[in-house]
């Protein structure tokens, strides 16, 4: 007989005929009642066992984490929290789970914990909640962009660029490591490397969409990127996937179009169809807001706050007007802020984001024209020569979460401003080639998936919603 999914069974119409289901217990109550789940969705069912049809030995082996077959009858249920249950015929243990050692009992674990279990952590229902919806969230990202005229486009994970310029990149070489080639000055020679030259990974396959941009019109990147920085905050991996989306022909006003639409769209499609798991990781967050200080509370739900970006229109501010917003406002002149808003040209914190989108507009913000000094070298130079045409969009409870621009399609500007960074011409000869042949007006933006999936699951730490954190000192999965 086939087997059907818990999912299937909770919201068909199968009663009282014959089904089989694979999945691991839950719990086993007096040695009558398993509670079995399969991952297909939050919701366990419960499989009633008459004893006395079974042996002592099948018995035994029905411990909380072991994964079993059953086949049975599906019935009305007769008791509290759900509709429908199996009367049990048959139970097959594929593998059993020693109660001794275990770890994922049915109490309370501490995220602290499970992150040292993470090959486990998933059959908790914290965690396979927040997988599921970072599943949906990764379809519906690819079904919008496919939707929209967009290729998904494979950037290189191994690079000789540094997109970003900061330098934070993991290197990648087969050279000894204790006895490497060395040139006549002492150094090591890098010509004797694998590629001929120094490598690493990635940190953004923006450059190299942008190249695609230019000849299929849009593309997107979708893949892992990684920065090799020493920071062990809840808002920092050291491998994270980005979405990166570039559009020839896209000034900066229709990247901020797209942008908005975009996340809305993904936002849209988790709310309807992750209810069950939205439910739950509410329920959970609000629980642990309890423990905290009345000021570190969130103002909305979680359900509300997604609904909250998809209903509301983005405000977009000048950064400009936002540095004055800033500059006048109460917690900035009571010196509430960590860090003081003094003059125009600083670089905004997640403190002084949230303050324009939760107390000032109360709504979501996207700030453009930033301070050129303060961005990248490819975003597009203004006529002012004091700012480039950057936008962010802050969310609440987060701050930034995505990052774009339109790029600098002008190759003397592009040249000067690489100049005085001191990037050679030489290292992105061909970055500069797309400003010779059919340059054009062209834009994107980056988006990290992790933040996203932060937002869209309440979780507290980047850690919890990536299947196997990568962070410093910790690389054990």
């Amino acid at each position: 007989m086939r087997s059907v999914s818990i999912k299937e069974l909770l919201t068909g119409k199968k009663l009282l005929q014959e089904v089989t289901v694979n999945g691991w217990v839950r719990t086993f109550r007096s040695n009558r009642f398993i509670a079995l789940n399969d991952g297909s969705c939050l919701s366990n069912i419960q499989c009633v066992v008459d004893f006395e049809k079974f042996e002592e030995n099948i018995l035994k082996q029905i411990n909380t984490g072991a994964a079993l077959k059953i086949s049975g009858t599906l019935v009305e249920s007769q008791g509290k929290g759900q509709n429908v249950e199996i009367q049990v015929n048959d139970i097959f243990v594929h593998g059993g789970a020693d109660p001794e050692t275990y770890p994922i009992q049915p109490k309370k674990h501490s995220l602290e914990f499970l992150r040292e279990k993470a090959h486990l952590r998933v059959r908790t229902n914290t965690f396979s909640a927040v997988m599921r919806v970072r599943a949906a969230l990764a379809f519906a990202i690819h079904e919008y962009f496919r939707n929209n005229g967009f290729y998904y486009f494979h950037s290189p994970i191994i690079t000789g660029s540094d997109a970003e310029g900061a330098g934070e990149m993991f290197r990648v070489t087969t050279l000894d490591a204790k006895n490497p080639p060395l040139t006549e000055d002492g150094e090591v020679d890098h010509k004797e490397d694998f590629f001929g030259k120094e490598t690493n990974l990635t940190v953004s396959g923006q450059l190299e969409a942008e190249a695609y941009a230019m000849a299929l019109g849009k593309v997107y990147t979708f893949g892992p990127t990684f920065r090799a920085e020493n920071s062990n905050t809840s808002r920092h991996l050291a491998e994270f996937w980005m979405i990166e989306p570039e559009m020839a022909f896209y000034d900066l006003d229709a990247n901020m179009d797209l942008a908005e639409d975009f996340i809305k769209n993904v936002l849209s499609y988790v709310l309807e169809n992750c209810k069950e798991d939205l439910v739950f990781l509410e329920k959970r967050l609000l629980d642990e807001e309890k423990t905290k200080p009345q000021a570190e509370r969130s103002e909305m739900p979680l359900i509300e706050k997604l609904k909250f970006i998809t209903e509301n229109n983005f405000k977009r501010v000048t950064y400009t007007e936002a540095i004055e917003i800033l500059r006048n406002s109460k917690p900035n002149k009571k010196k509430k802020f960590q860090y003081p808003i003094n003059e125009w040209g600083a670089d905004l914190q997640s403190e002084h984001e949230r303050y324009l989108v939760e107390k000032h507009f109360k709504c979501p913000v996207i700030l453009f024209d930033y301070p050129a000094k303060i961005k990248a070298f490819y975003m597009r130079l203004n006529e002012d020569g004091k700012t480039v045409r950057a936008m962010d969009i802050l969310f609440p409870g987060i701050g930034e979460i995505v990052g774009g621009s339109q790029r600098e399609e002008r190759l003397d500007v592009l040249k000067e401003k690489m100049a005085a960074l001191q990037i050679p011409e030489e290292e992105l000869w061909w970055y500069l080639d797309l400003r010779k042949f059919g340059t054009a007006v062209h834009s994107g933006f980056g988006l990290g998936f992790e933040r996203l999936v932060l937002f869209a699951t309440g979780m507290g730490n980047i850690r919890d919603v990536i299947p196997f954190p990568r962070t410093p000192q910790n690389a054990e999965f």
